[in-house]
């Protein structure tokens, strides 16, 4: 199995890396595990302080789960993967069935902050790009998303999003086997990478 990390600040554009790889193969090839389903459930926190979590911090997520259940599949077994909500911050009673693949994909923006994780990880992925662009996303997705108004996403963007990436986020950049630039428009970026996974699997299969 081929694990493959993809990290970058919020709003670099991973999802939309992680979209135009899964477009390139067929459909179920490649499982996706989002770093965001692993965040710690905060049901036991009262809801008016839910909104003063830290979602940018490596604390907030559950490495040990996450871990899990990448050896699980792994060896094979398929996996019952948490989901959360932004909207409550709690982790729900659903959960999203996956099944092993060739292709594993961890995205999130803190998946290379992990030393256990990074060293399961084949290649490690780094989406950029610049600030003024990320903020812009972030404003979009959270106003839609998440309920927030656009000076409630600016003044987290100034007190935690912008400390965290420079704390946690950016220094991850080192770890990084290769950088993606300007993100989801970086063609030839994503063609190396769809074209390494494409050998790697056929490697494999000719084994």
């Amino acid at each position: 199995m081929l694990i493959i990390g993809i990290a970058g600040g919020t709003g670099s554009g991973k999802t939309t890396v992680v979209n135009k790889i899964l477009s390139s193969f067929p459909a179920g090839e490649v499982a996706v595990i989002p770093q965001d389903s692993y965040y710690k459930d905060s049901s036991h926190i009262p809801p008016q302080e839910r909104s003063k979590i830290n979602f940018d911090e490596p604390d907030a997520i559950e490495w040990t789960l996450l871990v899990e259940h990448l050896n699980q599949l792994r060896q094979g077994r398929a996996i019952e993967m948490p989901t959360y909500s932004y909207l409550t911050c709690t982790r729900q009673e659903e959960t999203v069935r996956v099944e092993p693949r060739d292709v594993v994909i961890v995205e999130g923006i803190l998946v290379l902050t992990d030393p256990v994780l990074r060293k399961m990880m084949d290649v490690k992925c780094f989406v950029d790009a610049d600030a003024d662009e990320r903020l812009i996303r972030v404003i979009a997705r959270d106003c839609i998303e998440r309920g927030r108004t656009p000076q409630m996403v600016i003044d987290r963007y100034e007190e935690v999003l912008k400390p965290m990436h420079c704390r946690y986020i950016e220094p991850c950049k080192r770890y990084a086997d290769l950088i993606i630039p300007q993100g989801g428009t970086n063609s030839v970026a994503i063609g190396l990478l769809t074209d390494y996974i494409d050998g790697r699997l056929k490697k494999a299969a000719a084994k």
